[in-house]
């Protein structure tokens, strides 16, 4: 099978399609286990540099294998370079809104609020990370931890080793020297530390957000007092930890039952 199948295929069919609010990015897809619940939830935030073209049906393949093992996933959608008002500040303004979004989901699905965790893949890492830096802001559900996959955890060293063609110059609207406070605010490094568990899987053969990135920011955060840990896999590229039929999915997985 081709390694990177999900990226193309159909996933399953979400329990629900949800908007978290007025625009047309603003929603989420709701899938959950059997049973009556409530059920530990995991907020999935998809990748793709930020840009439009790449939305959340990727990753839909994950959520499904998630929802069978026994988790709620509600998988974001939002703003993105490319649409109005995506980029910085409003891509990372829609995460927020959308995980607040959970805490009226719980009203009518069978959520359970105290056991949620983030996970997100690539620029969504970078996402999941800047959220669970915000992890005590009003209206928004306790996290447990989060699981970044291959992760842009550093945004001026990606900008700086041109990754991504420049998306990062265009996602924040100018380089770290002409807007200085968008890449402080915007970077989970800058940001650290975040105060929440946090376990990183990245690939060792990654050669579109290189592992080096994820080593520089545990080292960082654990020495700033994060609890904050780094599972290398030594076999994968940067698609791998999206793969529910990859082996290294079944790491993926374990550090979402760690952390739940």
């Amino acid at each position: 099978m081709d390694p990177l199948w999900m990226l193309e295929a159909p996933p399953p069919a979400a329990d629900a399609r949800l908007a978290y609010g007025s625009g047309e990015h603003h929603f989420g897809e709701l899938r959950l286990p059997p049973g009556p619940g409530p059920h530990p939830t995991v907020l999935v935030v998809h990748g793709g540099f930020w840009r439009a073209r790449y939305g959340l049906e990727h990753v839909g393949h994950l959520c499904a294998d998630l929802a069978r093992r026994g988790f709620a996933t509600w998988s974001l959608e939002y703003r993105r370079v490319g649409h109005p008002g995506g980029g910085w500040p409003g891509t990372l303004e829609d995460v927020v809104q959308g995980a607040a979004h959970l805490c009226t989901l719980a009203s009518t699905w069978p959520l359970d609020l105290n056991r949620v965790v983030g996970l997100g893949h690539s620029a969504g890492g970078h996402l999941v990370l800047c959220l669970a830096a915000r992890h005590g802001d009003t209206g928004l559900p306790p996290l447990r931890g989060v699981v970044p996959l291959a992760a842009v955890s550093d945004v001026v060293r990606v900008q700086e080793l041109g990754l991504g063609d420049g998306i990062v110059e265009t996602f924040f609207g100018g380089t770290p020297a002409q807007v200085p406070g968008h890449y402080r605010l915007g970077s989970p490094f800058a940001l650290a530390p975040l105060g929440v568990r946090q376990i990183l899987l990245h690939g060792a053969l990654d050669d579109i957000i290189p592992l080096a990135l994820s080593e520089r920011y545990q080292a960082h955060a654990a020495a700033l007092g994060d609890d904050v840990q780094l599972i290398p896999l030594p076999q994968a590229a940067h698609f791998e930890v999206i793969n529910p039929l990859a082996p290294e999915w079944e790491q993926v997985v374990e550090a979402l039952r760690a952390l739940l």
